[in-house]
């Protein structure tokens, strides 16, 4: 081999942390910053290989025999680590094992699920909005709508009863922060672990869950032969883990840019149809994921440089998605990373979309004027971008 091909081989070094509190709150520069080094790029201090451009977390995400989820989408990798849990069945398993929970998940989640749901959603929508703008012209976006109204409508989908539903966000952030190096972030959660992971548990057992919610069809698959008894409550938990925390900061994202984009709330408004695509493009523009790892099953080439086998990979998401740069209605967000790709794509991306289909139809059918009434806030997590706050000035159509 040459002296040039093996410098060509090389990946560009980067000694950032992705995962340092400045850069988790504020990450578009180190993004840019990666874009720019190449396609492939060497993080020394963690030890793995880094993508931040679309082409490329795109051909990971969908190459899944090359670069696997079963070894962890986080930092750790699941061949020689023990896990605080039992890996997801959907985000951390490929086939076969991955084969039956999408499966059954994606029937259950399937259009004429959703479409059962699509009235009382927008009920409970129009409802919450309606109390939130009695209240006054200045709230908490974050609190009072992106948080509150998946808190009520997708554990009463899944079948959850009314009580710890406080639980569920605590437990996500943990889940999320886990996918990350052992710094102080998952630090912070160490005496929470136990309390939550038993609480989560628990809701996940049939006699737990409602009789025609999306628990119980689980159980049902499982009655079945279709999933083991074993599966079932493992399928039920990725449900509780995934669909609550991004959906939150998804539509916090989505108020955001609404908030931030005069021109484009009033498109919104003028053209209700295109809710989805406002949510789509907030997820893109903003990613609530931000960061997912894969391991190379063998030597592999990419973009000119060689991957070795048993590599962690960490994929940007929100890196590969700004491009361009900007939120804008009139472009069509979809191909977008932000709710992942490939046989591990988002397997309850449709009931987001149609819980942010609800909240904003009603929010645009009432607000005529949206802007910040402060700075919003974060808070760093390892792989989500979180919100805390969002403060919001309205004027009622």
């Amino acid at each position: 081999m040459t002296e040039a091909l093996e410098r060509a081989l090389v990946p560009p070094v980067s000694d950032a942390d992705p995962f340092a509190h400045d850069v988790l709150l504020d990450p578009e520069p180190l993004h840019q910053a990666l874009r720019e080094a190449g396609p492939v790029v060497y993080l020394s201090r963690y030890d793995v290989r880094a993508l931040a451009r679309y082409e490329q977390v795109h051909a990971a995400l969908v190459n899944w025999q090359h670069f696997e989820s079963g070894s962890g989408v986080g930092l750790a990798n699941f061949r020689y680590e023990e896990t605080w849990r039992p890996p997801s069945l959907l985000l951390e398993a490929d086939p076969p094992l991955h084969d039956a929970p999408r499966r059954v998940l994606r029937e259950i989640l399937a259009p004429p699920a959703l479409h059962r749901l699509r009235a009382s959603w927008y009920a409970l929508a129009e409802a919450l909005v309606d109390q939130v703008l009695d209240g006054g012209r200045e709230f908490d976006g974050f609190s009072a709508l992106a948080e509150a109204f998946p808190l009520r409508a997708f554990p009463d989908a899944v079948g959850l009863g009314p009580g710890g539903r406080e639980n569920l966000l605590p437990y996500g952030n943990m889940a999320f922060n886990s996918f990350g190096p052992r710094n102080d972030l998952v630090a912070a959660d160490a005496d929470r672990v136990a309390g939550l992971s038993a609480w989560v548990n628990a809701q996940c057992a049939r006699e737990a869950l409602g009789e025609d919610g999306f628990g119980a069809r689980i159980w049902a698959a499982a009655d079945r032969g279709e999933l083991t008894y074993e599966q079932a409550p493992l399928v039920v938990r990725s449900l509780l883990t995934a669909g609550v925390d991004t959906t939150v900061h998804g539509l916090a994202a989505c108020l955001y840019a609404l908030a931030t984009h005069p021109v484009e709330w009033q498109r919104l408004r003028d053209r209700p149809e295109s809710v989805r695509v406002a949510f789509d493009e907030a997820v893109r523009w903003q990613s609530p994921v931000q960061t997912f790892f894969r391991t190379a099953t063998a030597d592999i080439t990419m973009a000119g440089t060689v991957v070795p086998e048993g590599t962690k990979i960490l994929m940007f998401l929100g890196a590969a998605n700004r491009d361009p740069d900007r939120f804008d209605l009139t472009r069509d967000p979809s191909g977008h990373v932000g709710f992942g790709m490939g046989i591990h794509q988002c397997v309850g991306q449709h009931v987001a979309r149609l819980e942010a289909e609800a909240l904003l139809t009603a929010l645009a059918r009432r607000v005529d004027h949206l802007e910040l009434a402060g700075p919003p806030q974060r808070h760093p997590n390892n792989t989500l971008r979180s919100w805390t706050s969002l403060p919001l000035r309205v004027r009622p159509a």
